[in-house]
Formats: C-alpha cells, sequence, structure tokens
C-alpha cells in the first residue's frame, strides 16, 4: 500500500512539472487577448481604433504561423534526443518571448519597432509552443499507468485553465487597484512581469523531470530525415489529426481568449463582468476535462468526440444569438459555461486521441505537427476571424459560425480516425 502511495505521488509530481511550462504559455497567451485593445493603443498607430485591433489579433495569429516549423525542428529533437531535454529548450524560448512583450517601450517612444518587437514576441513564443503542447501531451501518455491515459493527459489542458484562472485573478486585482486610464497606460504589463517573474520557478521544477521509460525502451532513434519521410507517408494521418483539433482549439480561445473582447467591445459589459465570466469558463474547463478524460478511459475516445462535435453544430450559434438578444452578465455566463462544457468534453478525449493515433517513433512530431497546423491556420486566428465576421456581416453572434465549422472538422476527422479509413504506416 505504501509503495503504492509512494507512485501516485510521484506521477502527481512529475505531472506538475512537466505541466509547469504549459502554464505559462498559456498565461501570456490569454494575458494578450484580455489586454488586446491596452496593447494595441501601445504599440500600434492610433488612427483607428479597428483597424489597430485587427493589427493586434493579427500579430497574435502570427505567432501561431511559427507553430508548425517548431513541431517539424523542435519535434525531431525531442523523438530523437528525448523528452526531457526538449521540454526544458522549449521553455526557454518561451521565456525570451514573454520578456519581450513586457519590457519593450511603446509606439510613441520607439515608433515602428514597438510593433516589429512584439511580433518578434509572439513568433518566438509561437516557434516553442509549436512543440510544447505535443512534448507535454506526450510526456503524459508515456508516464501514466495503464486504463488511465485520458486522465493524465488532460493535465496538459487542465494546466492551460489554471493559468487563465490566474490570469483573471491578477488582472481582476489590477483593474480594482488602478484607474482604467493608469492600466491603458503602463498596468496591463504588470501581469507579464509576474509571468517573467515565476520563470526561473519552472525552470527548477522542469529541470527535475526524468525521462519517461517508454523513450528509454526505444533502441532506436529516428534521424530527421527518417522523421520527415514518416511524417510524409502519414501525411493523411496528419491530415486528419489537424482537423481533429481544429474543434477544440477553435473553441478553446473562443471561449478564453476572445470572450473579454467579445465582453467588453462587442457586448459592451464591463471590465470586471468579462474578467468574471472567463475565471468562471477556467474554473468550468477545469472541472470538465480531467472527468471527461476519465469518462474516455472508460467509454473510448469515439462516442464523446462523435457526441460533442454534434452538440455545438446545432447550439453554438443559437445559443450566442439568444446571448446577444438578452444581453446581461448572467446570460453571458450561462452561454460560455455551456460552450465551456462542449470544448472540455470533447477536449478530454481528443488530445489523448492524438497521442495514440500516432507512430510511437514519430509521435511527438506528428502530433505536434497536427495540433499545430490546426492552430495555425484555424485556432489562432478566431480572434482575428470572429472581429472580421461580425464587421462584415454585421451580426454579433457570427462567430458561433466559425465554431460550428470547426465542429463539423472534428466529426470528420473522428468518421475518418475511426472507421478503419486511415491506418498508421510505419
Amino acid at each position: 500500500m505504501d509503495q503504492s502511495k509512494e507512485v501516485r505521488s510521484s506521477k502527481w509530481k512529475a505531472v506538475l512539472r512537466v505541466c509547469s511550462g504549459n502554464f505559462l504559455e498559456m498565461f501570456d497567451f490569454f494575458l494578450y487577448g484580455f489586454y488586446a485593445p491596452m496593447i494595441s493603443n501601445t504599440f500600434f498607430p492610433k488612427s483607428n481604433e479597428y483597424t489597430s485591433l485587427l493589427l493586434t489579433f493579427a500579430t497574435f495569429g502570427a505567432g501561431f504561423l511559427m507553430r508548425p516549423l517548431g513541431a517539424v525542428i523542435l519535434g525531431s529533437y525531442v523523438d530523437r534526443i528525448g523528452r526531457r531535454k526538449g521540454l526544458l529548450l522549449t521553455l526557454g524560448i518561451m521565456a525570451c518571448g514573454t520578456a519581450l512583450i513586457a519590457i519593450v517601450p511603446g509606439y510613441a517612444t520607439i515608433g515602428i519597432a514597438a510593433p516589429l518587437l512584439v511580433l518578434l514576441g509572439r513568433l518566438l513564443q509561437g516557434f516553442s509552443a509549436g512543440v510544447e503542447l505535443g512534448g507535454v501531451s506526450v510526456y503524459l501518455s508515456e508516464m501514466a499507468t495503464s486504463g488511465h491515459k485520458g486522465f493524465y493527459v488532460s493535465w496538459q489542458s487542465g494546466s492551460q485553465q489554471v493559468s487563465i484562472i490566474a490570469a483573471a485573478f491578477i488582472g481582476y486585482f489590477v483593474n480594482q487597484w488602478m484607474a482604467p486610464d493608469v492600466i491603458s497606460e503602463w498596468g496591463w504589463r504588470i501581469p507579464f512581469f509576474i509571468g517573467c517573474i515565476i520563470i526561473p520557478l519552472i525552470f527548477f521544477l522542469r529541470s527535475s523531470l526524468q525521462e519517461t521509460e517508454a523513450f528509454l525502451a526505444r533502441k532506436h532513434r529516428p534521424s530527421f530525415e527518417e522523421i520527415v519521410r514518416s511524417m510524409l507517408e502519414n501525411w493523411l494521418l496528419v491530415f486528419s489529426g489537424m482537423m481533429l483539433v481544429v474543434m477544440t482549439t477553435v473553441s478553446f480561445y473562443l471561449i478564453t481568449v476572445y470572450t473579454p473582447t467579445f465582453g467588453k467591445s462587442v457586448l459592451k459589459l464591463s471590465t470586471v463582468d468579462s474578467l468574471v465570466v472567463t475565471l468562471c469558463v477556467g474554473i468550468s474547463n477545469l472541472i470538465w476535462l480531467p472527468l471527461m478524460g476519465a469518462l474516455s478511459d472508460r467509454v473510448g475516445r469515439w462516442p464523446l468526440l462523435a457526441v460533442f462535435t454534434l452538440l455545438p453544430i446545432f447550439t453554438a450559434y443559437p445559443a450566442l444569438s439568444w446571448l446577444v438578444a438578452h444581453t446581461s452578465f448572467m446570460n453571458m455566463l450561462l452561454v460560455e459555461l455551456w460552450l465551456s462544457f462542449i470544448y472540455a468534453s470533447y477536449n478530454g478525449a481528443a488530445v489523448v486521441a492524438l497521442t495514440e493515433v500516432m507512430p510511437p517513433h514519430v509521435r511527438t512530431v506528428g502530433f505536434s505537427l497536427a495540433y499545430s497546423l490546426a492552430t495555425a491556420i484555424f485556432g489562432g486566428f478566431t480572434p482575428l476571424v470572429s472581429t472580421w465576421l461580425i464587421q462584415q456581416t454585421a451580426d454579433k453572434a457570427a462567430p458561433g459560425y466559425w465554431m460550428m465549422f470547426a465542429s463539423a472538422c472534428g466529426l470528420l476527422a473522428t468518421f475518418l480516425l475511426y472507421s478503419g479509413v486511415i491506418r498508421q504506416k510505419s
């Protein structure tokens, strides 16, 4: 019994260490989305508010374009050298990007160099993030106890929710402590500086990680050329994995990163209301993710994937339309919690499924490439697409169409991956 408790304690410590970097990544990403109007005023010309906001979200999305490159280059490094070393490298690159955004002077001080340096910071973050989620997910799947992979892997996404909760709390206290004009001028940087301060702690936690037994047991370490060849041979598998992730990445950025801007700029709710809703969404996600990951261990991955791609196809737009017609804090909370339930239930099965469908010798790069392509092409531009859709259609509920499209992608991928149409090639 004592030995069993010791093993469980060791597993949970490993989960904490490996997920700590994931926390930092999403902490910074969420802050960028929440403080988008302030970042827009600081780093971009103020001639047109709508154009500046679009440029801010375009810069946010540009970081995602680096993810496929990071997935291939850093992912092949992780599959060749090891999970532990790869996770330390990605953390270092990510830390550089976070620090840049925190300390760069504004447009009024250094002109065009300001948005260019912010863009560089986002590109560095995107490059490291290209393999961060894959590295963490694969590590968790390989260290999980038998029959509990879904539960363990769910904590990759769970750590992101903890970062959202922490960022929302910090944002709330900054909002209560400072006047709006002070926050817009420089106060928005405080949460980013807090992110920089915790970087040494995260390095300390990750440095004590042990390599997974599954990786150590593999005798062959594929070369970069072998990895690229395997990706080309399994292109249909990677494509289907990408489609599987479209649903989870679009819905995640819609209900977390875009929610504060949607609440403030579109629904005209207060900053505090938007923060509280986002905080509740993070808590809801954190509750549902491990529950649904564990449920997928019992009933299988595809039943959850099928059910929770069909639900948003029929409910996402109607729910947002109802919210727009009956705007209030409570109604926004109800709609966002419903979308949170859908996202977390789908994600609890989707992420572990992606680790299982990829060939073991290229598991990290295969997962990371599929995930990063989905995020780069679809998910990362969700705030930008949502803003554009509302502007073009004059329909404040138009982001619901984007989520419906993403759900259809997930449904198609579920069919391709679990009907036997697509199989791994060695």
